[in-house]
């Protein structure tokens, strides 16, 4: 929200202070998550309203994700605009029902400023500080995979902890020096699983965002193994550092990775595929550069400055722009 706040500043739009959203009506109102939605109040404040919706495909099993689509069918009229960022989302957006000149694309985009192209010195310090053996063939998984905000043990499957876990350990018979770096909160399924398995890992919890960047600079790649997304950022972090990515089938992966050019793709739960592509990129070192300079290539065609006239599409008519 601070990246888009800073977009609708240079595109003239004055932002309130959010206080003013409790005693005002008839505002122009933008909700970061889809779920606002699941509450009653935007729909008696009389205000315009668009939101993100990223995520949450109905008839997965979730019971949240199947209200928050069934209140979409019964409300979508009361929506004046809607972000999706990937096609997947935007084409079961459409099915509720929604005026289609409502939905808009724009993929969840990346500061590159935070997420410079990685050397190889940057690769070499990052492990040092680290203490990452420099045999380690270190595969990356930053994000949060289990329940609730606590240790994580119990696993929230959408985001492919065991097919992670599985993969890690078809990847081991076939690599046995690799070694996984995990950040993010509730990652207690994955360590568990790891020390079981006799994987070694480094996990790190960072408390600013932009320091993420010193430990894709450590990867040799970066896993995403989800089942559903609206993302995930870390698509077009790993591609802004120079990381090579193999991925799941999901989210905006699905509309940014070019098979075989700037990542490698498989199918949703594709254990086999995420294994022989990991070890490609384990053999195979000597001719990354070209998928490396293409994924950096991919991250800064999707910046948030990039994007600027998606956002002047999506929120034209919707908000006042000051006159300069």
């Amino acid at each position: 929200m601070r990246e888009l706040s800073r977009l609708a500043q240079r595109l003239g739009i004055k932002r309130p202070p959010s206080s003013l959203y409790f005693h005002s009506q008839e505002q122009a109102v933008f909700y970061g998550s889809q779920f606002a939605l699941l509450e009653d109040d935007w729909l008696t404040r009389g205000h315009a309203v668009a939101t993100a919706y990223f995520h949450g495909k109905p008839g997965l099993g979730i019971k949240e994700f199947d209200a928050l689509y069934e209140r979409l069918k019964m409300h979508h009229d009361k929506i004046a605009r809607l972000q999706v960022s990937h096609s997947e989302m935007r084409d079961v957006i459409l099915a509720s029902g929604i005026d289609a000149s409502k939905v808009h694309m724009i993929p969840i985009a990346v500061n590159v400023d935070f997420f410079p192209l990685r050397s190889e010195a940057d690769y070499r310090a990052a492990r040092q500080r680290l203490a990452i053996p420099d045999a380690a063939f270190v595969v990356g998984s930053f994000q949060k995979d289990g329940v609730g905000w606590g240790d994580g043990l119990e696993p929230k499957l959408i985001k492919g902890p065991d097919v992670f876990l599985q993969t890690m350990k078809r990847l081991k018979s076939v690599v046995p020096e690799v070694h996984v770096l995990l950040s993010g909160p509730a990652r207690g399924y994955v360590m568990k699983g790891l020390r079981e398995l006799h994987i070694p890992f480094t996990h790190r919890l960072l408390k600013n965002y932009p320091d993420i960047k010193e430990l894709y600079h450590a990867c040799d790649l970066y896993l995403v193994t989800s089942r559903e997304e609206g993302g995930p950022k870390a698509v077009l972090e790993s591609m802004a550092c120079g990381v090579p990515l193999v991925t799941t089938r999901v989210g905006q992966a699905m509309d940014l990775v070019r098979h075989g050019e700037n990542a490698w793709m498989v199918d949703s739960e594709e254990v086999d595929g995420l294994v022989h592509w990991a070890q490609w990129v384990h053999s195979h070192k000597g001719e990354l550069n070209p998928v490396r300079e293409a994924g950096r290539a991919t991250a800064e065609a999707n910046t948030y400055a990039a994007q600027l006239p998606l956002w002047q599409k999506f929120f034209d008519g919707f908000v006042t722009v000051e006159s300069k």
